[in-house]
């Protein structure tokens, strides 16, 4: 089995998040809290039509929403 090579490191997703989660004191789970919050009622909205899939514009960001859970973010 070949080694990884020693000059090249990759950050995980995951990692990052405990990085900024733990070392630069950001309350991750506060954050998923206000998130959840602010986008409650347009998902709401989508439940009451019959569909959990849907796109969010607001502040800027388009928010992708796949079975009622915020998949990814864009600019």
């Amino acid at each position: 089995m070949k080694s990884p090579r020693a000059d090249i490191i990759r950050v995980s997703d995951h990692a990052l998040l405990r990085f900024v989660e733990r070392a630069g004191g950001l309350d991750i789970e506060a954050l998923r809290s206000a998130l959840e919050g602010s986008l409650k009622r347009a998902v709401q909205a989508a439940s009451d039509i019959g569909t959990g899939d849907l796109t969010i514009q607001a502040d800027g960001l388009t928010y992708i929403v796949r079975n009622n859970v915020i998949v990814t973010i864009l600019r």
